[in-house]
Formats: structure tokens, C-alpha cells, sequence
């Protein structure tokens, strides 16, 4: 039987999933699993939904591609990506980075920002994402038009990929009558806010603006993405302080730490503790492994070989929440990525040791990094479930992380282009 079947009621894929995300146990009691625990199966949808998950016999086998559900990207910056070519960061460090950023930032357009927000995501799109968090730089005076122009392409691309925007300034920035309009507007577009909180910093006066940004974050209903602690110095200060804040005040909206970076050089009782306090306050960590490790470290790599990274494994013991970015794209922080979770996944299972057909190795990328951005879907393949997939030309894991494959995407059961026009499924095959 050749993998994709089509007739007029109903198509089906056979498939290799992974076991842990096929949500509809009873459909594979008993099914073959490979090494890496994928599971054959035949795969049926009608319209938009999944109408059924069948096991398939170990003969069958040999064919079957990986196919997974659409991912995720929690954390990205759309607004700057590609801007390397404009603003290089040669020397590759921190500050070096921060001064390129703001020198674009003085020379960027509104057609600038939208010709890079569409690009990101026709490629977002075409490598398999089906939502993106972007963190964008609000301050400044194109900030205005740039929450315009991004809120424009979010309602044009929502289709396809659902987009989810950051409104990125100095944390003391939300103190300001300037930053309190700042929050309304961003109330209104159905947006997060967002800071840095990076040693060294006057740790009172910080604490005051942390407490400023988060009653505002509380009376307007909006969820907080910090930047925090992508620092070698002063480990975790940055997040010692959050959960001294959150130890006075009830929140109600969501709070994720993106970076966390310098935790990952506390010892390792301080670093379970912090990790129990993050979990007891319900606060979410996204981890950036390709910024992180090209920024960060520089010096002390030289002597210790001990990089700032976060603690994935410690974290997620201790209970919190855990997804993985790629972070930045072809900019100033970072010279590569691509918007490929796939590749993503393979460079981080070296540096973090996550293995993905491993549950908690998968899960950064698919069901974790969705509960954190609260979509409506959690990744679970199942009947009812959305028929949106990645179909990988790879038949095992190891075939996938080798080199980024092939891939055709589906979205709302329907089989996409890289011109994002839907396809006849006669079509979709590998070569």
C-alpha cells in the first residue's frame, strides 16, 4: 500500500509517530514500536480533523517516514531578523550586539519590519511551525507603526501560523506614562509584555519596576515574557528577584522567563531550590541554546569550559515548564538559524542532552512549549485532533536529526506549498 491514500470520503497517511504523542492510546494497544518508540500507523482525516489512528503490522514498515505535529517556536525576534547583512556583530559578544540593535534601530522602516515579519514567517511556515512568539522592540520612534505593521502581518498569516507578540523595552520603561500607554495598546492587540532583567542592576531599583510591570501585567489580563538573567555573571540574580516579587503579590497571568541562562552555574542545591520556587510560583522557562552558546561564555570557556545555559533536566524535575527557541535569526545576536525546528532539536540535543524519543527530550518542542504559550491545541495527535502534521523524509530519528529533511506540511487538513498555495495531494510525495 503506498503511504498516502486518497478517496473521495476520506484520506489516509501511514506513518511512523512517536508513541507519547499519539493521543488516542486504545487505537495502538499493542502496536510495533521501533528502538526510538515510533509507532506504525494509518492515519486518517476528513476536513480539518483526525477521524482515525489504526496500527499497522511490522512488515509494513520499512517505507514509513516520521511524522510529527505541527511545532512550535516560543521565542523569536521577526522584527530584526535578517538584519545581519545591515548590522554584523563580527566580534560576536553581548555588547557588541546590543550596540548593532540599536544602530538598526535607528535606521529601521515600517516596510523593513514587514518585508522581515513576512519572510520569517513564510519559512516559520514552510519548515513546519504552526505558532511563533515574537518578541519585538517597542521603544523608539517606530514603535507605533512596528506594533502595526506586525499586528497587520499576525492577521494576514493566521491561516497558517498562529503569531503571539512581545512588546520588548527596558524594564523601567513600564513605569513611565509612555509605558503605560505602551501597555494599553498592547492589552488591546492581544499581546504579552515583556523586559530585561539582566546583572548587573540596582537590585532596588529593579525590584520596584519588576513590581510596577507586573500589577500593570495583572490589571490589564496581559501575560509576561521576561528576558532574564543571559548573563556568566551574578547567576540567576535575575530570577531571585522575580520570585522575591512574586512571593508579595498575587498574579494572575502567566509569566515566562525566556533565557534563565546564568542559572545553569549555581550550584546544584541552589539550583534545585530556585527551581522548586519557579514551579511553586507556576513561572515558565524557555530555554535558547544557539544565541546563548555563541553570546555568552566567551571568557570563562577558556578557563572552565562551563557555558551559561539552563538547567532543562533540573527544571523539569523540579515540575516547571520548559520549551526551547531558536531565538534569534541572521541578526546581530546571532549569524545563523532558520526558523527549522528540526535542526533546532538536533543542536540542542548535544548541548542540553535531550534526546527527542525521549518524552521530556520531545517535549520543549511540542506539547511543553504549547501548554506555555496556551494554544487551543497541545500537539497530541488524536482522533478529533487537528490534521496538522510535518511528514519528514526520514524514516527514524536519527535519519532526521542527521541533516534537516525534506518535509511536506499539512495545515487544517490540507497539504502546503512553499508559495503557501494548497497543493493537490496526488502531489505530495518524496522523491
Amino acid at each position: 500500500m503506498d503511504s498516502l491514500i486518497n478517496t473521495n470520503e476520506k484520506k489516509c497517511l501511514e506513518a511512523l509517530i512517536p508513541r507519547g504523542l499519539i493521543g488516542s492510546g486504545h487505537a495502538v494497544l499493542g502496536a510495533h514500536l521501533t528502538a526510538e518508540g515510533l509507532c506504525p500507523v494509518r492515519l486518517g482525516w476528513k476536513g480539518e480533523r483526525i477521524t482515525s489512528i489504526e496500527m499497522i503490522s511490522e512488515q509494513s514498515i520499512s517505507d514509513l517516514k516520521l511524522l510529527l505535529p505541527r511545532l512550535i517556536e516560543p521565542h523569536a525576534h521577526i522584527d530584526k531578523a535578517f538584519t545581519w547583512g545591515e548590522v554584523p556583530n563580527l566580534k560576536g559578544g553581548y555588547q557588541e550586539a546590543l550596540h548593532a540593535n540599536l544602530q538598526e534601530l535607528q535606521n529601521r522602516t515600517i516596510e523593513s519590519v514587514y518585508s522581515r515579519a513576512e519572510r520569517s514567517l513564510k519559512l516559520a511556515c514552510r519548515n513546519g511551525i504552526r505558532a511563533l512568539r515574537s518578541h519585538v522592540d517597542s521603544f523608539g520612534f517606530v514603535a507605533d507603526q512596528t506594533w502595526e505593521a506586525l499586528v497587520s502581518v499576525r492577521d494576514d498569516w493566521k491561516q497558517f501560523v498562529e503569531l503571539q507578540l512581545v512588546a520588548l523595552v527596558p524594564l523601567e520603561y513600564w513605569s513611565t506614562d509612555q509605558g503605560k500607554m505602551l501597555a494599553l495598546s498592547v492589552a488591546k492587540a492581544g499581546g504579552l509584555l515583556g523586559g530585561v532583567l539582566v546583572p548587573p542592576f540596582d537590585r532596588k531599583a529593579s525590584k520596584s519596576s519588576l513590581l510596577k510591570l507586573l500589577k500593570i501585567a495583572n490589571q490589564l489580563g496581559c501575560g509576561i515574557d521576561l528576558h532574564i538573567d543571559e548573563s556568566e555573571i551574578e547567576p540567576a540574580e535575575g530570577l531571585k528577584l522575580l520570585i522575591n516579587v512574586l512571593d508579595q503579590i498575587e498574579i494572575n497571568v502567566p509569566i515566562t522567563c525566556s533565557h534563565s541562562s546564568s542559572m545553569g552555574l549555581l550550584p546544584l542545591g541552589k539550583m534545585r531550590r530556585l527551581a522548586d520556587s519557579l514551579a511553586h510560583h507556576r513561572v515558565n522557562v524557555i530555554a535558547l541554546p544557539l544565541t546563548n552558546f555563541w553570546l555568552l561564555g566567551r571568557q570563562s570557556r577558556r578557563i572552565s569550559g562551563k557555558r551559561p545555559f539552563a538547567p532543562i533536566a533540573e527544571l523539569q524535575q523540579a515540575g516547571v515548564t520548559v520549551a526551547i527557541g531558536g531565538d534569534n535569526v541572521q541578526d546581530p545576536w546571532f549569524p545563523a538559524g532558520n526558523f527549522d525546528p528540526v535542526s533546532l532539536m538536533s543542536i540542542t540535543m548535544s548541548i542540553a542532552q535531550l534526546a527527542p524519543w525521549q518524552r521530556l527530550g520531545l517535549a520543549p518542542f511540542t506539547t511543553s512549549a504549547s501548554a506555555l504559550m496556551e494554544l487551543e491545541w497541545d500537539g497530541m495527535i488524536q482522533i478529533g485532533g487537528p490534521a496538522d502534521f510535518v511528514w519528514l523524509d526520514a524514516s527514524s530519528w536519527s535519519e532526521a536529526l542527521a541533516t534537516s529533511p525534506g518535509r511536506k506540511v499539512m495545515a487544517q487538513g490540507k497539504w502546503v506549498d512553499e508559495n503557501m498555495f494548497v497543493t493537490d495531494e496526488s502531489k505530495v510525495q518524496f522523491d
